[in-house]
């Protein structure tokens, strides 16, 4: 068991780490860079702080940015105070290699499907999205390798079909919502109900399939 202290989301807003973004599950953070060269070096100086640290993040490097993901898995996966301490070395580590950070382009998909039997739709999903039935987290399936998005499943009452059973919930940096909103409402879609407004937002296609814009706020 790690002797660490799980955060709040108001505690890592309260954190000041300006170049990060929590989402469903983790700190995120996007920092550009001039080539894949310059991004692999910026990961090995971020592997280096992370052997000191004890914890290391998950990357992905593309020829213009380097994406990272800190969170601590102990009977699920959080934020704690070993995330934050390393999200600020990381910063540090770019701000001295005159890398910017681009947080409002953070974004993390789930996908959210409505059930009345959650206890008998987990292992089915988990195996089927990862390979393993024993990827399920609190009834949710994530895939420990980020290979595919991860599924929650919402409590409803037992209906008929047809019915829209999937939404898609897509995680956007809290202070990328609105903007997401608006284009997503310009391209046609409509927003349905903005009730539970920051913390999320429905809206629908033009055929109605509804989708959620989340962020961590007021949670």
């Amino acid at each position: 068991m790690l002797c660490v202290e799980r955060l709040t989301d108001q505690q890592v807003l309260e954190a000041g780490l300006d170049d990060w973004r929590k989402l469903a599950q983790g700190l995120h953070a996007r920092f550009i860079t001039a080539d894949f060269t310059s991004g692999a070096a910026f990961v090995e100086a971020i592997a280096r702080v992370s052997r000191e640290a004890g914890h290391h993040p998950e990357a992905r490097v593309a020829p213009t940015w380097v994406e990272l993901k800190l969170t601590t898995e102990e009977d699920g996966w959080w934020v704690t105070d070993q995330d934050v301490e390393l999200a600020r070395r990381i910063s540090q580590v770019a701000q001295e290699r005159g890398l910017a950070a681009e947080p409002k382009a953070v974004a993390q998909l789930e996908l959210g499907l409505d059930s009345a039997a959650i206890g008998a739709q987990g292992g089915f999903w988990a195996a089927l999205l990862t390979g393993s039935a024993q990827r399920g987290v609190q009834d949710d399936v994530i895939d420990p390798d980020s290979r595919v998005p991860n599924v929650w499943f919402q409590e409803t009452e037992p209906h008929e079909v047809p019915r829209q059973r999937f939404h898609v919930d897509l995680w956007v940096a809290h202070d990328a919502a609105d903007e997401r909103i608006a284009v997503a409402v310009a391209a046609g879609g409509r927003v349905v109900d903005d009730g539970n407004a920051p913390s999320f937002v429905v809206l629908a296609d033009p055929e109605g399939n509804k989708a959620c814009i989340c962020t961590c706020l007021e949670r």
